[in-house]
């Protein structure tokens, strides 16, 4: 038996490969990708082609993913640098609140429970060292690691 929440709206690339208990709705994602357990891809979030999505991860709306992206275990994207419940003692809605996109370049690597905060860009081939907290740009070709992440070296 399968446990997996994938709305209609979804849009998958042909040889997806999607494991149990994960929840997608309004998400794009490219052919050949791979998502793991225990995932959810929020509206909007787009992922490219041949990424690989590691278990336990949350990818939320205004994300995108391109090309040849490997996201490792735990990976937590933030969408909202100033969260909050309510407004004036009400619930938010989807009105209260500005989604800032986060852009995810060709070929980077995301490290194992590495929250990454909106509004950045982690360029093209860059690596991420696991449990790193991304709150700035990180260039292309370099490997970052840290809380908060730095450059440790260019590749």
């Amino acid at each position: 038996m399968k446990f997996q929440n994938i709305a209609d709206d979804v849009k998958l690339g042909k040889n997806v490969k999607i494991y149990d208990f994960v929840n997608l709705y309004g998400c794009e994602i490219g052919d050949n990708s791979r998502v793991g357990t225990f995932v959810e891809i929020q509206k909007g979030a787009k992922i490219g082609k041949n990424c690989k999505i590691s278990s336990h991860t949350f990818i939320c709306e205004g994300v995108t993913i391109e090309d040849e992206v490997f996201v490792s275990h735990n990976v937590s994207f933030i969408n909202d640098k100033y969260p909050r419940a309510t407004t004036d003692g009400e619930l938010q809605t989807e009105d209260d609140w500005v989604c800032i996109p986060t852009l995810v370049k060709k070929g980077a690597s995301i490290g194992t429970s590495t929250t990454v905060m909106c509004g950045v860009t982690i360029g093209e081939n860059a690596m991420i060292g696991a449990h790193s907290l991304v709150t700035r740009d990180i260039p292309p070709n370099t490997i970052a690691a840290g809380v908060p992440a730095k450059v440790m070296k260019k590749t």
